[in-house]
């Protein structure tokens, strides 16, 4: 089935000017087409149509993989009273036993808040089978990364970072049949005001052709 997701400003990612009204169009989990919402919706009078607030993006490459999802525990919701919510590091973190099983919960937990960022991919090498496993199955890129990058790690790629710095790849310039259609869309006018809230904003994030977040 074809899909379009449309919203207030397409950004590309690249040198290629804004489109106001722009969109993408997926096939599967290929993307189709990228441009403005008319110029794809005219021959495809068809297609579902799902509409987004905001801007449309590339989605993001967090550069924290193994700091956020093998030196940080994601406590489930039902340890919430004992754990809280927030990530365990460090010391805190020393004292739990973590097993494999744990690990592996722990990292689709993180997966599903990096998601929540427009998260598409990672950088750093992840070693426990548990997170690997949990990464690919969410279908999140891995990068390699030459040094470990500056600033705490954090869940929004964008804290410290400038859009352009993280976007995890541009849009593709027209229909390409071996680009996967991944984007994120984020509740904000423009790319200043994203950079300015930050990642935090996300109101969806597409992972070839797969919506894997949306705001409820």
């Amino acid at each position: 089935m074809l899909t379009i997701h449309a919203a207030d400003l397409l950004i590309t990612g690249d040198r290629r000017p804004s489109v106001p009204g722009g969109a993408v169009l997926v096939d599967g989990r290929r993307c189709a087409g990228v441009g403005a919402y008319e110029e794809l919706a005219a021959p495809h009078p068809t297609a579902r149509v799902r509409r987004w607030p905001g801007i449309l993006t590339p989605g993001l490459l967090n550069p924290y993989g193994p700091e956020l999802l093998e030196a940080a525990y994601h406590p489930d919701p039902r340890e919430a009273d004992e754990l809280g919510t927030e990530p365990i590091t460090g010391e805190a973190l020393a004292a739990l036993a973590v097993g494999d099983t744990r690990w592996g919960a722990s990292a689709r937990r993180g997966v599903q808040r990096m998601l929540a960022h427009g998260t598409v991919a990672v950088a750093g090498r992840l070693s426990r089978p548990a997170v690997v496993d949990a990464v690919h199955r969410a279908g999140l890129r891995r990068q390699e990364r030459s040094e470990r990058p500056a600033g705490p790690p954090s869940l929004d790629p964008l804290a410290g970072r400038s859009p352009a710095q993280v976007w995890a790849s541009p849009l593709p310039p027209e229909a390409v049949a071996d680009r996967d259609a991944t984007f994120a869309v984020f509740d904000v006018p423009d790319e200043a005001a994203l950079a300015e809230r930050g990642a935090g904003t996300c109101v969806a994030t597409v992972l070839a052709g797969r919506l894997v977040y949306r705001r409820r």
